[in-house]
């Protein structure tokens, strides 16, 4: 009759600690899924006036055979730069706000992204400005010079 009553015993505190270790186990896998789901960053809005993006590689077809019809599509498709301006891109990693004159009192008309590529096309007369371009677009204003390294 001893025996009996301390196998119940132990059946009672196997069973009490085979369901604690469970609940541990259940909790922790829940908490690591609600905390992978949690912290995934949501997908990037897209705006009304977002341009769509396009892959140039697709967009250029080379024909095939003749190589002076692909020389002179190359030499084509380079942009034709004003005299005296050069491309660049933009080194300053937090990116260059956009002025509509050389100055710090001048109005703030945009901002140019880290790394963009600009077409720089004057210097103010004390060298402290440049007079840039964004690449393939016809938006241009004066950005802090040395924010830009050229880049041909």
């Amino acid at each position: 009759m001893k025996w009996s009553g301390l196998i119940n015993l132990i059946k009672f505190l196997l069973g009490f600690a085979l369901a604690i270790a469970l609940l541990g186990l259940g909790g922790v896998v829940a908490a690591r899924y609600l905390v992978t789901k949690l912290t995934a960053p949501p997908p990037r809005p897209a705006f009304a006036n977002d341009k769509p993006l396009t892959n140039k590689a697709a967009t250029v077809s080379k024909p095939a055979g003749n190589t002076q019809s692909s020389q002179v599509s190359s030499t084509a498709s380079a942009p034709v730069l004003e005299p005296g301006a050069y491309q660049a891109r933009v080194v300053q990693p937090i990116g260059l706000i956009l002025r509509d004159g050389p100055g710090r009192d001048s109005n703030q008309i945009g901002g140019i992204e880290f790394n963009s590529r600009v077409v720089v096309l004057e210097e103010s007369s004390d060298k402290q400005w440049q007079r840039v371009r964004l690449e393939n677009s016809d938006r241009a204003g004066w950005v802090k010079a040395g924010n830009t390294e050229r880049s041909n």
